[in-house]
């Protein structure tokens, strides 16, 4: 399996491929995983849903919280099955249970967003809050969010900032941006436009391109 993954990682596909298929015909789950990613997304092969869906319920009969996951989002986005959002949600907290952030949060956002659900702005946060502590820096940037609203909990900018700042320091560009955009916009603290640019720049060399926008809008190049 190890010389699937690296084979997988550097994109040779083709090698890939057939390693994969030759560990799950032998009952390696993590590699029917992996053919289920690989014809979901077109990787050396035509987007096949049908069978990225066959294998990752194979993977998934094998308690692969991933591959539990990945048909949370095959129903999510009606991609070779009718989208259904109470289906995604059943597999999202199917994952969930075994300790998948990924899954975790997009429970959130369903709850967030109020697919297949009413909207309950507490709910997500529950769950933004469990995949942040499981290790999703996208989740942490939602709490964020939710805070800077008001959104299931009383408006408090300096807790926004906190969970931004936790979720730039990983890498999240998002959270760069929304750094930026408090230090801009004064919420919380008095506004320092020195400290927004030097944010939205760090966002923007991350490729974040409301962080280029704004930048612009301040006449910074």
């Amino acid at each position: 399996m190890a010389r699937a993954v690296q084979a997988y990682e550097a994109r040779d596909d083709s090698v890939a491929l057939g390693l994969f298929r030759r560990a799950a015909v032998m009952g390696d789950v993590d590699a029917m995983m992996y053919l289920g990613v690989m014809y979901g997304t077109g990787r050396s092969v035509d987007v096949d849903y049908a069978a990225a869906m066959a294998w990752f319920r194979h993977a998934a009969d094998a308690d692969n919280s991933q591959a539990m996951g990945n048909i949370g989002l095959l129903y999510l986005q009606g991609s070779g099955v009718p989208k259904s959002y109470s289906e995604a949600m059943s597999w999202f907290g199917k994952a969930a249970s075994f300790g998948n952030a990924e899954a975790m949060f997009n429970v959130g956002v369903l709850y967030r967003d109020g697919l297949g659900t009413p909207v309950n702005y507490a709910e997500a946060m529950r769950w933004f809050r469990r995949a942040a502590g499981a290790g999703d820096i996208t989740a942490v940037n939602a709490v964020g969010v939710l805070y800077q609203q008001g959104l299931g909990v009383p408006v408090d900018y300096a807790e926004s900032m906190s969970w931004y700042r936790r979720a730039a320091d990983a890498g999240n560009d998002t959270a760069m941006y929304n750094v930026g955009l408090l230090w801009e916009s004064g919420l919380g603290m008095a506004a320092d436009r020195y400290q927004a640019i030097v944010w939205y720049r760090k966002a923007a060399t991350a490729g974040n391109e409301p962080a280029k926008a704004a930048l612009k809008s301040l006449g910074v190049e």
